[in-house]
């Protein structure tokens, strides 16, 4: 896929799945609930075991599907390489590091730092970072970012970080283009008890709010 198809996936997926430290052996398992429940984009945080190696994997596995797979927690431009050549379409980073939007836009790859302030969110986006992530969201909540959309209403954003069921449809409302999912969607106990029905229900009461929420402002 091009650049620009991956980057359509995630806002057409409207949320994407970030899976972190989660048994290797489950992973699979995870990312089949995931497609089932309708999420396009799977992060895997390379803060998690054998990170590189998961993210070959499950890119093989979503080959012939209409999802992407792509690695989250990227602190520098080497380790984003790394992941890019393991098969990431797209970098999630927590923070604002220009090597790494440069080895993503060498590699023609969609890249999504981490800000918070005004001027992050104007920085990334001038050196060429093609989302912003707003992290961590949850603390801010979605009047924040609607503020910020006021005079930024040209920077496409994503909210990151306490973002679930609960707060979904606000967050959408508030103007951004996906949103970034994480422990709202990895549920624990099911995971452990291999009850993946759990998440995959989970994803689909997501990615319907997200739908029902951009119709109605449409």
């Amino acid at each position: 896929m091009e650049k620009q198809e991956n980057l359509q996936t995630i806002i057409d997926s409207g949320v994407v799945a970030v899976i972190r430290g989660m048994e290797v052996d489950k992973v699979v398992n995870i990312v089949d609930a995931l497609l089932e429940g309708e999420v396009k984009a799977l992060e895997i945080t390379l803060n998690s075991p054998g990170a590189i190696n998961l993210i070959e994997e499950v890119s093989e596995r979503v080959e012939d599907t209409d999802a992407i797979v792509g690695a989250g927690t990227v602190l520098d431009g080497e380790t984003a390489r790394d992941a890019i050549l393991a098969g990431a379409e797209f970098i999630f980073a927590p923070n604002l590091n220009q090597d790494v939007i440069k080895v993503c836009n060498r590699y023609g790859k969609v890249v999504v730092p981490g800000v918070m302030t005004p001027t992050e969110i104007v920085n990334a986006y001038q050196v060429g970072a093609d989302l912003v992530k707003v992290f961590p969201a949850g603390v801010m909540g979605p009047k924040y970012i609607k503020s910020i959309k006021g005079p930024l209403d040209h920077i496409p954003m994503m909210p990151t970080g306490g973002v679930g069921i609960d707060n979904a449809a606000d967050f959408i409302e508030a103007g951004v283009v996906a949103l970034g999912v994480g422990s709202a969607l990895m549920d624990k106990e099911a995971i452990a008890n291999e009850n993946y029905e759990v998440i995959t229900e989970k994803a689909k009461k997501l990615t319907q709010i997200v739908e029902e929420t951009r119709e109605s402002l449409a």
